[in-house]
């Protein structure tokens, strides 16, 4: 089994003669070339599988076909004459064959039938290796030794042939099951699908081992049961010998098939899949992979819906593919989508194009429906609020994705608007459009009993508007509305932000800020376009109002101030701050002394106030104050609300002698004065 064979054992008229007969398609042995041989793609594996292929009478009459002679002229009778006994095997556990009836005597051509059949071999590989590995079909008299070891099972490179393989019987079988085994397990022997390197000719350390891309695991079989391939002579010379690192078992089994029964890849169609396949609005998303094993470059597909096709190039990134099929390329997938040309039922089919010898494949035809028509969608709320009415829900067109119009009627006076606002849970629902179909406006509305209603436009295909929802409100005039945006504490003060308007009136009003029990009146009339969009009142509705705080915790609201009937004063909101306070806080950077002078520098503020401060220095009880007004760059990036000016740097006489120098940041407001640093020196 693993041996260099030896030339082909050909005679050309017979072997063109036999391809006509048995396989109208074969190719004659004149027409056979080595340029077509693909050491990666010896035969496919549905032509290695094909059990069916010959029946037990058609097996016989190949054999009788192959030498109708049958002379045996030295005592052996030729194949088409010879019978061997069997015996019963039960089914492989690991699948390579099921079970065997033996008999006292079988003929060879049942032999081989019955373990075609059970091992799920084609017959054609059974004869094209008896030829290949002892010449046993065209032999007229062919020796015991070669019946003996008719497949060349258990005859290694190396060794003699084991003898508990002998026999015609135990050959065949054993042959066919092995090669199964390669197949089943094909981890666990060194030829497989994928990239492997092969040598030309064993025993042969100056012959090269060029590397494979084997596409079948038929072929990677092959290369298991002869593990050779061969060389450019060999190809050269298809019916002898080619050179000093020729072999030629593989050669010459694809001769043989090639010239008996034709081709052992066939035709060789591409092969696809559609992984993905969802009905957008008004068109279809389509994705998967295709390839032609003739061609590593990208293939083709054709999409075809209710009978309309388009082709598209299937050349994205998909190495799962490449992987899988042993080295076909990566660039092999496809991701499309496809316009319908009416919403409705469709028929989706798509084809992977052929390349070379074969024909288009089908990869699948699958039946789905895309929406269209008129928008849909739903009103989830109506509320209407002093001098405005917020309208909420979601709308879109099922013959687009984008967002759709909504127009909202205050009685006949209507608003356009655009339904994008992002839900969710409408994106669950209805995943192909996305989730920015949603809607929330809010429009002026003046008092009494209004209808208010949403409308879905249609603007895309067929369809027409549609009423959402509408209800019927009745708008009192009322207190302020507003709120309370933020509370915020610098040094000695407190500001308060925020906006408030009297839903019957459109002019500024009142806003009163208290800190704890004290409140000052202010108008709120400063700029906030964005109430003014919201509510359509104008702009002029904010405030923001800085007011003196003394350190500590404090209550802050603030009140809308109603001055126009009917309604009433309304608290816009409450925050409780810290306004900053304590005793200073600050360093004494320098404390150094020479002869009469006593130098000191540092920095120091007060939580209470960005004014500047004052230092005091104590020489020996001595005390001198001095203004920290230096600007200071480095405080004022750390305590920005306090700014530069706190440094200082100052110098004082002195006697000559030991002293005591201290620095004091001097309190302002509540707190102590506090000690920056002392040191002793030594004038």
């Amino acid at each position: 089994m693993k041996r260099a064979a030896g030339k082909l054992r050909v005679t050309v008229a017979l072997l063109a003669l036999v391809a006509g007969v048995l396989v109208p398609a074969a190719q004659s042995a004149q027409a056979l070339t080595g340029d077509s041989f693909d050491p990666g793609y010896i035969i496919s594996d549905a032509t290695f599988s094909n059990a069916t292929s010959m029946s037990e009478s058609q097996i016989q009459g190949f054999l009788v076909r192959m030498e109708p002679t049958c002379p045996g002229a030295n005592g052996v009778t030729c194949l088409r004459y010879y019978s061997d006994a069997s015996f019963s095997r039960a089914a492989s556990p690991s699948g390579q064959c099921g079970a065997y009836n033996g008999a006292a005597s079988e003929m060879a051509s049942t032999i081989i039938f019955k373990v075609a059949q059970a091992c799920q071999v084609n017959p054609q590989v059974l004869l094209a290796t008896l030829q290949k590995e002892q010449g046993l079909i065209t032999a007229s008299s062919p020796s015991p030794a070669a019946y003996r070891s008719a497949m060349g099972y258990g005859c290694p490179d190396t060794a003699p042939c084991d003898a508990q393989y002998y026999g015609f019987y135990n050959q065949v079988y054993k042959a066919a099951w092995q090669m199964r085994e390669y197949i089943v397990h094909p981890s666990s022997w060194r030829y497989h699908v994928g990239s492997v390197a092969i040598l030309y000719k064993p025993n042969a350390p100056l012959c090269a081992a060029p590397v494979v891309n084997i596409r079948s695991a038929a072929t990677a079989a092959l290369y298991n049961y002869t593990p050779y391939q061969p060389n450019s002579a060999a190809l050269a010379n298809l019916s002898g010998t080619g050179d000093e690192c020729s072999s030629y078992g593989n050669r010459n089994f694809w001769v043989y098939f090639n010239n008996w029964f034709g081709s052992p890849v066939g035709p060789v169609n591409p092969l696809g899949s559609i992984d993905v396949l969802e009905a957008l609005p008004g068109s279809v998303h389509i994705g998967g992979w295709a390839f032609d094993p003739d061609s590593r470059d990208p293939s083709q597909i054709a999409v075809y819906l209710n009978g309309v096709g388009t082709t598209f190039t299937a050349n994205n990134p998909r190495p799962d593919v490449d992987t899988a099929f042993g080295g076909v390329g990566a660039n092999h997938g496809y991701d499309v989508t496809v316009p319908v040309a009416a919403a409705g039922p469709q028929q989706v089919c798509v084809y992977a194009l052929n390349i070379g010898p074969g024909t288009n494949t089908l990869i699948n035809c699958i039946a789905l429906t895309v929406r269209g028509g008129s928008p849909f969608g739903s009103v989830d709320g109506i509320v209407a609020t002093g001098g405005s009415v917020t309208v909420s829900g979601w709308t879109l067109d099922p013959d687009t994705a984008s967002p759709t119009a909504v127009h909202i009627y205050v009685d006949s006076s209507g608003v356009a608007y655009t339904a994008d606002q992002p839900r969710s849970d409408i994106a669950s629902v209805y995943p192909g459009y996305g989730a920015n179909h949603g809607f929330n406006f809010t429009l002026p509305i003046s008092p009494g009993p209004h209808t208010v209603c949403a409308y879905g436009i249609n603007t895309v295909g067929l369809g027409s508007n549609v009423q959402l929802g509408c209800k019927a409100v009745i708008v009192a005039s009322g207190s302020p509305i507003g709120v309370l945006d933020s509370v915020s504490v610098a040094p000695g003060t407190i500001t308060a932000s925020g906006w408030v308007y009297d839903p019957d009136t459109a002019a500024s009003i009142a806003v009163h800020i208290y800190s704890d029990s004290s409140g000052i009146a202010f108008i709120a009339d400063k700029s906030r376009p964005d109430v003014g969009a919201v509510y359509g009142v104008g702009s002029n509705h904010g405030y923001t109002e800085t007011f003196a705080a003394t350190p500590g915790t404090h209550s802050v609201c603030s009140y809308g101030i109603d001055t126009v009937a009917p309604g009433a004063n309304n608290q816009l909101g409450c925050r409780r701050v810290t306004a900053m306070s304590g005793s200073p806080v600050g360093a004494a950077d320098v404390i150094s002394g020479t002869a009469g002078l006593v130098t000191t520098g540092g920095w120091v503020f007060d939580p209470d106030t960005a004014a500047p401060g004052q230092i005091r220095i104590d020489i020996d009880g001595a005390t001198s104050l001095v203004a920290a007004d230096q600007a200071r760059s480095d405080i004022a990036s750390a305590y920005p609300a306090y700014g530069a000016n706190h440094g200082f740097s100052a110098t004082a006489p002195g006697t000559a002698g030991s002293h005591r120098v201290c620095v004091y940041g001097v309190n302002s407001g509540p707190g102590a004065d506090s000690l920056l640093g002392c040191k002793t020196l030594t004038l």
